[in-house]
């Protein structure tokens, strides 16, 4: 049974609510009918974001009284859960290395592998003290644009994206972050590298679209049914957005700038070889994700 509480604070008026424990208890329930793994974490997480607490809140306070508004928030982030919703996009945030931003079908859901393209920039692009510009192309969310900034002080990081929308949402993401006041970013809307012409640039890194066609199928059902299929697929062979940046980013990465993209598992010595082929790149390097696979592919403008 859901038990009830009344609150009174300064002269307020009472205040009918449920029990952390008891509506985390709901919510994991219909999780569980609806066959989500985890369910019970699930529906902690769920509590935790939409009171405003830590994850750790709804353990530590279970005999604590929701308001019937966020009760009532809660159970329709659990519906959309439910439903085969991708967790972000029901509870509308995901975290990014030290960031909350704000996700929706607009765009891919940020993931924790490409925090270690953020560290990979960090690393061996410029030093903090020189400033520099970046551009991150594909940004979707803001995501990698968002916690350079917030991470590292450069010139100007432009960030871009083919979808106007997604561009949007990287805005909101932006002003909510209040990421202008530590590095300027400008916002762009346009297919890859259009939007940068006539830059000069100190990195460039993108998380491109990478999925072969024939791939689609072998995603799991919460990507392929709920993300943008533009920001996934890239042609028959997965190849053509990374192609397509190679060929034109020697033309806007300045000498000893750095190139920096995401790539399929399956495909990044093929990328490091075509960059190794143009060349214009020197020290190009293959680096490793958070599962020990082919991720990332460096390189330095000869």
């Amino acid at each position: 049974m859901t038990r009830r509480f009344t609150r009174q604070a300064g002269g307020a008026e009472p205040r009918a609510g449920t029990a952390v424990g008891d509506l985390v208890h709901e919510l994991a329930a219909l999780l569980e009918r609806a066959g989500i793994p985890d369910a019970r974490a699930e529906a902690r997480d769920m509590v935790a974001i939409v009171t405003g607490q830590s994850r750790f809140w709804p353990s530590a306070h279970s005999d604590a009284a929701v308001a019937d508004r966020v009760v009532d928030l809660a159970r329709t982030v659990a519906a959309r859960r439910a439903s085969g919703m991708p967790f972000a996009y029901a509870v509308g945030c995901a975290p990014f290395r030290h960031l909350t931003l704000r996700v929706d079908e607009r765009v891919l859901i940020p993931r924790q592998e490409t925090e270690v393209l953020v560290d990979l920039v960090l690393r061996h692009g410029p030093p903090a003290e020189a400033g520099g510009t970046v551009a991150d192309v594909c940004t979707g969310s803001g995501a990698i644009a968002l916690a350079l900034a917030d991470e590292w002080r450069y010139d100007l990081i432009i960030a871009t994206d083919v979808a106007a929308d997604a561009i949007e949402l990287a805005r909101e993401n932006a002003a909510q972050l209040n990421a202008r006041e530590s590095t300027p970013i400008e916002f762009r809307v346009g297919d890859l590298l259009a939007p940068l012409r006539g830059e000069r640039l100190d990195v460039l890194v993108a998380n491109p679209p990478y999925i072969a066609f024939d791939e689609i199928a072998d995603l799991p059902r919460s990507v392929r049914d709920w993300e943008p299929v533009h920001a996934l697929l890239s042609a028959a062979n997965g190849l053509d957005a990374t192609r397509r940046i190679i060929r034109g980013a020697d033309r806007l990465v300045s000498s000893g700038g750095l190139l920096a993209l995401e790539v399929d598992a399956s495909r990044a010595l093929q990328v490091a070889e075509l960059l190794s082929a143009s060349g214009a790149w020197s020290d190009v390097r293959v680096h490793l994700d958070l599962a020990g696979r082919d991720r990332f592919v460096l390189a330095t403008r000869a």
